[in-house]
């Protein structure tokens, strides 16, 4: 389903311009390389504009592969925030210039992507990425580089818990908050509709398990049973066929089903479930991997032409940031649409690489990791505008950046704390926020 495709295979001519791009504009120039097919599976490169002294910073994100349906989306945030910095002066005094990786939603990808923007492109910092396994593979070849990782998606409590033993040395940090709050959020939805009983089955990988393991925790502490607690279900990433697994998810009728999936993969395992009748009268639950427009036409309909998953609840993180109003206008005004999920963490996580070389005054990674928790927490002057937040620092003045997902404090792990939407599926297939809710 995914390709291996090493790091020399990934290599791509960075085309280069003269002109210095228009404020939030969409001229960006594309080319692509992919030496072993003529698919357009393979990286990508996006200059902005063309500098050899100015910031270089990189976007590892899937537009291809189990989550190309949010990363497409996802991806679109990085140029904009750079178009953005570039139209009002760029950093220490040259422009910005972002390259683009596909990371394919596949870790051996992410990770010859990830060696690339660090030892060709030399990169000082990097937007990636959003599987928690491809940041996994990701951060182990940027930390050697001294290239500064910020995941505006990638929420697995392994990254918490590797930091805190300070394996990542200060150069990552992301703008989503980790699963062990999404959890707690999603368990208090449980327990707030009354579901006693609740099966699970995960995506076996960092994202899937850490949810798993923290869901269970969470929901036990509410007197919550996870009835297959002892026999976890747990796929195969690469799987095509989940009719075992749907059987065991699904016995005894629990209450609920929570799905921790990717959206390609969990949508295969729910028209199983269905088909083997195993999803009548239970409640399906889901989390920020397949909140995709695209989701409930994937699972499929029933006989007599209903939704499949209509009616199946879920979380995602939310934004409630103080810049997000503005964000929204401008996303709006430049793509006709309304921010996917995530945009706006992918965007936030731009901003603080952008901040934090200016605040260092230097375009590396080093100085980025240096400064990013001084551009982003308290004090200083809040600022949401990342234009005015450049004004500011190059004035010598200090900043506390409020984003458009949230506040952004990242704390000494490289973690920020947020809200959660909760969305539904209704009968016409179409997913909405219903609510919001906090892991506190």
């Amino acid at each position: 389903m995914k390709k291996t495709i090493n790091a020399f295979a990934l290599a791509i001519i960075t085309f280069t311009t003269g002109v210095l791009v228009a404020a939030c504009g969409d001229t960006n120039s594309q080319s692509s390389s992919n030496p072993q097919n003529t698919s357009d599976s393979g990286a990508t490169s996006t200059p902005v504009a063309a500098t050899t002294e100015g910031l270089k910073i990189g976007s590892l994100l899937p537009t291809t592969g189990d989550l190309a349906a949010i990363g497409q989306q996802m991806v679109e945030s990085v140029p904009l925030l750079v178009n953005t910095v570039n139209a009002c002066g760029g950093v220490n005094g040259q422009p910005v210039t972002v390259v683009t990786v596909d990371d394919q939603t596949d870790p051996k990808a992410g990770a010859a992507g990830m060696t690339k923007l660090a030892t060709l492109d030399k990169v000082a910092g990097v937007v990636g990425s959003f599987a928690s396994s491809v940041s996994s593979a990701a951060i182990s070849i940027a930390v050697p580089n001294k290239v500064m990782l910020i995941s505006p998606g990638s929420t697995s409590p392994i990254f918490t818990e590797k930091a805190t033993k300070g394996d990542y040395k200060g150069y990552w940090a992301r703008t989503a908050p980790p699963d062990t709050y999404q959890a707690q959020a999603l368990a208090q939805l449980a327990n707030k509709r009354g579901f006693k009983r609740v099966s699970t089955v995960v995506i076996n990988n960092d994202y899937g398990v850490g949810f798993e393991k923290a869901f269970v925790q969470a929901f036990e502490k509410l007197g919550g049973t996870v009835v297959n607690k002892n026999n976890p279900v747990r796929y195969d990433p690469k799987a095509t066929t989940f009719d075992t697994e749907a059987q065991a998810a699904f016995a005894g009728k629990p209450d609920a089903v929570l799905g921790v999936f990717y959206e390609e993969t969990g949508a295969l395992f729910l028209k199983s479930a269905y088909q083997q009748g195993g999803t009548q009268g239970v409640q399906i639950m889901l989390t920020d991997g397949v909140k995709s427009d695209t989701f409930p036409d994937r699972v499929g309909k029933t006989q007599d032409g209903k939704y499949i998953v209509a009616g199946a609840i879920g979380t995602v993180p939310g934004s409630n940031g103080k810049g997000l109003e503005a964000f929204t206008k401008l996303w709006k005004e430049k793509r006709k649409s309304a921010p996917a999920p995530y945009t706006p963490h992918g965007w936030d996580a731009a901003a603080l690489l952008v901040l934090s070389a200016q605040a260092a005054k230097e375009n590396t990674g080093v100085g980025i990791a240096s400064k990013i928790r001084e551009v982003a927490n308290a004090p200083g002057v809040e600022v949401s505008d990342v234009c005015e937040g450049l004004k500011l620092l190059k004035e010598g003045k200090d900043i506390n950046y409020q984003g458009a997902s949230g506040n952004v404090d990242i704390d000494q792990n490289g973690d920020v704390v947020g809200v959660y939407d909760v969305w539904t599926v209704g009968d016409d297939g179409k997913i909405k926020t219903i609510e919001q809710v906090s892991p506190k």
